[in-house]
């Protein structure tokens, strides 16, 4: 099975909306920037939940067309229509779940990757990250 997979994806909504899994998720990803000294980490509760004081919190978003086209790329036997779909789905399932719903960070900075290439965004992000630890970013 492929973490991007179909079957992981329509099934990542149902199980993260079981609060037991969003607990020991939490835990084991605070355990583990822990013993790491911190670390560039993505997830759609990070900044918001799991991690709400964290130097740097970016909110990543597209429009959902883009987000399906590129899933698409992502996953050659899926097809848009069903991508589309799939997305639109998890999104609501993610924004109305009654623990850690999906929302924007307070504190955070959203960078729109809809008409921006992958360069593009890496640049965006190291930038900030750089402003935020007070590095050049390269």
């Amino acid at each position: 099975i492929e973490i991007r997979g179909p079957e992981v994806t329509r099934s990542v909504s149902t199980v993260a909306a079981n609060p037991a899994v969003r607990a020991e998720l939490r835990s084991r990803q605070r355990e583990w920037a822990e013993r790491h000294g911190g670390g560039v980490i993505e997830g759609r509760d990070i900044g918001s939940v799991v991690f709400p004081d964290a130097d740097l919190k970016v909110y990543l978003t597209a429009s959902p067309e883009v987000r399906a086209a590129r899933r698409t790329k992502e996953v050659a036997d899926l097809d848009y229509e069903t991508v589309a779909r799939d997305i639109a789905r998890r999104d609501a399932l993610d924004q109305g779940r009654e623990d850690s719903p999906l929302r924007e960070a307070e504190g955070s900075v959203v960078v729109d990757t809809s008409d921006r290439s992958i360069d593009e965004i890496v640049d965006e992000l190291l930038r900030l990250l750089a402003e935020a630890v007070g590095g050049s970013g390269t």
